[in-house]
């Protein structure tokens, strides 16, 4: 059994998204960011970062293992189950390198926007159009990948896992504000399509039911 502490953000949703996927047990706790939960001591003791995603794994020799960070899971997730992280050299490679995509441009860049965008105290231009501005040029660093390949590195990986709920939280709003730019971006787009078909994708994304 493994314990997802989580909460209706994309790096949150990753996590559900990879556990539906591979049909490990898991059990829902979620941790409300609104209410501060993340700063409870409990919380704390799990993950010093006072982020979520966190998860405990049970089903581990030696005892429950605490994790955090959404990547570093993801991989633990794909190595325990054999799934979705190939062991070829170069494919697994390809994975990792648009794994730390995500990781280091697609979640920061677009998080960035939509904090000075939807919650900042004061409107800052400067930022808006800066961050704005880097989440369209890395969409079009995923159109690279995708504009002849149905995934990130091939087949379906945890690249894709940990991408698709950040760039469909922001599609939307780039798309009302930046329609010819996005116009542009073909193969993502049929990449969302096809992410949003899955199953589990879906299910993931509904997690936690708030």
């Amino acid at each position: 059994m493994i314990d997802l502490y989580t909460w209706t953000t994309p790096n949150g949703r990753k996590i559900s998204i990879m556990l539906e996927e591979t049909g490990l047990p898991y059990k829902v706790i979620p941790v409300d960011l609104g209410k501060e939960e993340q700063m409870s001591a409990s919380f704390t003791a799990l993950n010093p970062n006072r982020k979520i995603p966190t998860i405990v794994d049970h089903d581990v020799p030696g005892g429950p293992l605490a994790l955090f960070e959404s990547g570093a899971i993801l991989v633990h997730l794909a190595e325990k189950t054999g799934r979705f992280l190939p062991k070829d050299v170069r494919a697994r490679a390809l994975t990792m390198q648009w794994l730390m995509f995500q990781m280091s441009q697609v979640g920061p860049m677009i998080g960035q926007a939509g904090h000075f965008v939807n919650q900042a105290p004061e409107r800052i231009p400067y930022a808006i159009q800066r961050f704005i501005g880097e989440s369209v040029r890395i969409l079009g660093v995923l159109e690279t990948a995708l504009r002849d390949k149905e995934y990130l590195a091939g087949d379906y990986s945890i690249a894709d896992i940990a991408t698709y709920p950040w760039v469909t939280a922001a599609w939307g709003p780039l798309q009302a504000t930046l329609p010819d730019e996005i116009g542009k971006l073909a193969g993502v787009s049929r990449w969302l399509d096809r992410m949003a078909a899955r199953p589990a994708v879906q299910r993931g994304m509904a997690v936690p039911a708030v």
